[in-house]
């Protein structure tokens, strides 16, 4: 049984907000590209590129970030030309340029296929952006709750390639699931945040407030801590709690304590005991 973890109250909120929001600054910064996979979208000038370079970029991001950056230096190294005319123009032929390639639980069989779902898309919808434009139509039909924004992205990206290996479906991540799907978010984060120096801010198919805290161990461990979060599992119920409990600090752009929540830990700064409600969290 898990020890119940002790939430914060509007007022201790407030007063965390005043401490969060100097973070944000100190590790939201132009620096901050260099070490981190968000990179390799400031890369193009292309929208197009840019935008299928974060969503491979973004999937592949699991590990440590120096392994995985030369994955993706590996990966995107065998396209020879841009991400978007590569997919764009994808043939069985230009398939054989993935083999040998291999990331944990990713093959290069599975890159195929996700790179075959992209050009698909890309045949129907004209761009990566319309897709997800569409997916965000169909799931504004629903209740959110029932079936979010990634649930019908997870069943649209698979319509494409009906005739994958089942074991493809694990890399892209799915609430219907249970997960956090913290990679697609942490995508969705880059693409659609504006007035950033570090996500690129390319989609406009809807607004920052909509978006989804990319849920790791490092920002469960501190939002624990701080009462921010009091479900004890990282799991999809828990980035719903958490991004709620954001809205409070910055409903417009809730997701930019993705930076200071990620960024405690990091910077090594020294957090005030007053904010730690729950010391067994850390």
């Amino acid at each position: 049984m898990h020890k119940a973890i002790n939430p914060i109250t509007d007022e201790e909120l407030h007063r965390l907000k005043l401490f969060l929001d100097p973070v944000i600054d100190e590790v939201e910064v132009p620096e901050y590209i260099a070490s981190d996979p968000v990179m390799f979208m400031h890369r193009y000038d292309d929208i197009e590129d840019r935008n299928l370079a974060g969503f491979i970029s973004a999937l592949l991001a699991w590990g440590r970030r120096d392994v995985v950056i030369a994955k993706i230096v590996d990966l995107f190294a065998r396209f020879e030309t841009g991400p978007a005319d590569f997919i764009g123009n994808l043939t069985t032929r230009d398939e054989l340029c993935l083999a040998g390639f291999r990331h944990r639980t990713f093959t290069a069989d599975d890159i195929r296929w996700i790179l075959r779902a992209l050009h698909r898309i890309l045949q129907q919808f004209g761009s990566f952006e319309s897709f997800w434009s569409d997916c965000h139509r169909l799931a504004s039909k629903a209740k959110p709750e029932t079936r979010p924004l990634l649930s019908v992205f997870y069943e649209r990206f698979f319509e494409q390639i009906p005739e994958a290996p089942k074991r493809v479906g694990k890399h892209i991540a799915s609430p219907g699931k249970h997960s956090s799907c913290k990679r697609l978010y942490l995508y969705l984060r880059w693409t659609i945040r504006t007035n950033s120096c570090v996500d690129p801010g390319t989609m406009g198919f809807m607004p920052p407030s909509d978006l989804m805290i990319p849920l790791d161990v490092h920002v469960a461990r501190f939002s624990r801590m701080f009462g921010l979060l009091t479900r004890p599992v990282n799991d999809w119920k828990s980035v719903c709690q958490l991004t709620e409990t954001l809205r409070k600090m910055d409903p417009v752009d809730p997701v930019r304590y993705d930076y200071a929540l990620f960024g405690l830990g990091v910077k090594r700064i020294e957090i005030p005991e007053i904010f730690v409600l729950n010391p067994a969290k850390v």
